[in-house]
């Protein structure tokens, strides 16, 4: 029988009697060393195989090999040499994108209505005209923390929002399908311009709203019982093909369901916050709304108090809206409830409406989804089809239906929520089709279509390459749209026209927008005109009567001059200025020098 050795070797080759405590105790402490320096070892390697077994089972992986030739040499002992670091593909396109946004952004000067919103929301408010804050709030937070209204700086937050977006959109798609539903979803809304462009990057409602249209949605699938999204019940009774079918449970009779009331309130606080972006959101929480009145399933909510609890919540955050609505004689919801307004009767606006909304979307996207909405709501379609659809039926339809008789013109980007809820419906088909080569064509085809539109407008807006040639195609020239019109600004500081604290003056509120931006927030700018939108708020002319300002004419004609005339005692008509990009005049701007600001007679 062989014996233990009383003088077991340490690493350094001496060794130590085991007989005495002393000797035992070294040995211990030896011990305990050489078991952490194995687990320091390894501990990188098993961190990074758990992780990439887990992330697997979850999503669609690129794998990078990191770093190579150090691992192979050693120098970090903490990974493996074989070690494989993942990355999740949405990573890679929400940074990708986020990249191509902020330089798209940081190359192209503000729109028209980018450049009002900045300009009459340098004053902070509860309530704003237009809409509701949270966007004016984002581009006046973003110029204040780092001191500039620069095109980036102030579209910065929107640009974020957006990754959110994608983000959000991406989870839904796992939830409803799978993991590379969830992916191709995010690609399609990156490909769809009035998400990928308009409300990706730019100063407008849109970005907040979508970003919680999106939390709101994902927080209502979370909160209703797991167990039916599991089985794939369709909600209307009947039951869809699925492994893990069940029999029906009430809320909350599930272990998910002990969590249903945090997801009910993450869903009214992402309502409230799509409500306080954008009037609109009201439409698709109408949609959930009419969900829950529709599916046998999940009737049994509306007995429940998380969804009244979630609306309360909603409505706390919403009203700083209601409070300044109801101390400006409800101007903002009186704005917009006018727009639905009308007493003519056009059968085939809806139509027009529609192609309209496909063209914003891009038709061959626009298709497609139209076919999976309407067959979301057949019988036998899994539960959370049934939801996205109810959620995007109230935009896209109410929208057209007003179109009809609205005497006012229904703005094709205003049912985009709508269209919104089914992109993880798209992508749950472009999965599941991706082995054809004319999906994978089109997909290719139309992300190089859109950076070739990208990279066309900044590259005119930088270097103005096109010249003239715009003007010869289209209508006019909308180049002066797209670019700053900081030469006006640099016109007026060389005569010594713009003091500090002074005053200028347009005669609409389009015009007002691109120069008070231009201008800069040392000048208050006024708008001279009955529909001021919320420069009549911010600034309004009444509080500045007697003053001097100059008046800036953008469209320079004898009418534009004799109204300016109306607003003074008398007018002096200046040298003009001029919208320049690279030394070509695009737009003639008209100066007037006003004494003795009064109301218009």
């Amino acid at each position: 029988m062989t014996s233990r050795l009383p003088f077991p070797a340490f690493p350094d080759g001496s060794r130590t009697d085991l007989r005495c405590p002393a000797g035992r105790a070294a040995a211990r402490q030896s011990e305990r060393l050489r078991l952490s320096g194995e687990k320091r070892r390894h501990a990188g390697c098993n961190l990074a195989a758990f992780a990439g077994r887990i992330l697997q089972r979850d999503a669609t992986f690129v794998s990078l090999r990191l770093p190579t030739r150090q691992m192979r040499e050693g120098r970090f002992p903490l990974l493996d040499r074989a070690a494989v670091m993942t990355i999740p593909p949405i990573v890679l396109l929400i940074g990708a994108t986020t990249l191509i946004r902020i330089l798209f952004a940081a190359t192209t000067g503000l729109g028209v209505d980018e450049s009002y919103m900045v300009a009459a929301g340098r004053v902070l408010s509860l309530g704003y005209f237009d809409h509701p804050p949270a966007a004016w709030w984002l581009s006046w937070g973003a110029a204040h923390l780092f001191g500039s209204e620069h095109p980036v700086v102030v579209r910065l937050p929107f640009i974020l929002l957006f990754a959110v977006s994608q983000l959000l959109v991406w989870r839904i798609g796992c939830l409803v399908a799978n993991p590379r539903a969830g992916f191709w979803a995010a690609v399609a809304l990156n490909l769809s311009p009035v998400f990928g462009i308009t409300t990706g990057s730019w100063v407008l409602p849109d970005g907040p709203l979508d970003a919680a249209l999106l939390g709101a949605a994902l927080c209502l699938v979370q909160a209703l019982p797991a167990r039916e999204r599991a089985r794939g019940d369709s909600g209307w009774g009947d039951r869809a093909q699925g492994d893990h079918a069940q029999g029906d449970h009430a809320p909350g009779d599930h272990a998910p369901g002990d969590h249903a009331w945090g997801w009910w309130l993450g869903a009214g606080l992402c309502a409230g916050l799509a409500v306080f972006s954008k009037y609109t959101a009201v439409l698709t929480i109408a949609g959930a709304g009419l969900y829950l009145l529709s599916s046998r399933t999940h009737r049994r909510w509306l007995a429940h108090p998380a969804p009244y609890a979630a609306a309360l919540v909603a409505l706390l955050v919403f009203s700083p809206v209601l409070v300044w609505n109801a101390t400006h004689h409800w101007a903002s919801f009186a704005f917009q409830g006018d727009r639905a307004m009308g007493l003519r009767f056009r059968p085939f606006a809806p139509v027009a409406t529609l192609a309209g909304e496909a063209l914003f979307v891009l038709p061959w996207i626009w298709l497609p989804m139209m076919l999976l909405f309407a067959g979301a709501f057949r019988r036998g379609a899994p539960w959370t089809h049934h939801l996205l659809a109810w959620l995007a039926a109230p935009p896209i339809v109410l929208f057209a239906l007003v179109s009809a008789w609205s005497s006012q013109r229904v703005l094709f980007h205003w049912a985009a929520p709508g269209y919104l809820m089914l992109f993880p419906l798209l992508g749950e088909t472009i999965a599941r089709h991706l082995d054809r080569r004319w999906v994978r064509r089109m997909i290719v085809f139309t992300a190089a279509l859109e950076l070739a539109a990208v990279a066309t407008i900044a590259l005119q807006m930088q270097f103005d390459w096109l010249g003239g040639s715009l003007a010869a195609v289209m209508r006019k020239d909308p180049t002066d749209e797209g670019l700053d019109w900081r030469s006006v600004r640099q016109d007026l500081d060389a005569r010594g026209l713009l003091l500090p604290g002074g005053l200028a003056a347009a005669m609409n509120w389009r015009d007002a927008g691109k120069l008070g931006y231009a201008l800069g927030p040392q000048t208050t700018m006024l708008c001279l005109n009955r529909d001021s939108r919320q420069f009549g708020f911010a600034d309004p002319a009444g509080r500045f009567y007697g003053r001097d300002a100059v008046v800036l004419l953008a469209d320079p004609s004898g009418r534009s001059v004799d109204e300016a005339r109306r607003w003074f005692d008398s007018v002096d008509v200046l040298p003009d200025a001029a919208v320049r990009l690279d030394g070509r005049v695009l737009r003639t701007v008209r100066v007037l020098r006003g004494h003795g600001l009064h109301a218009p007679q």
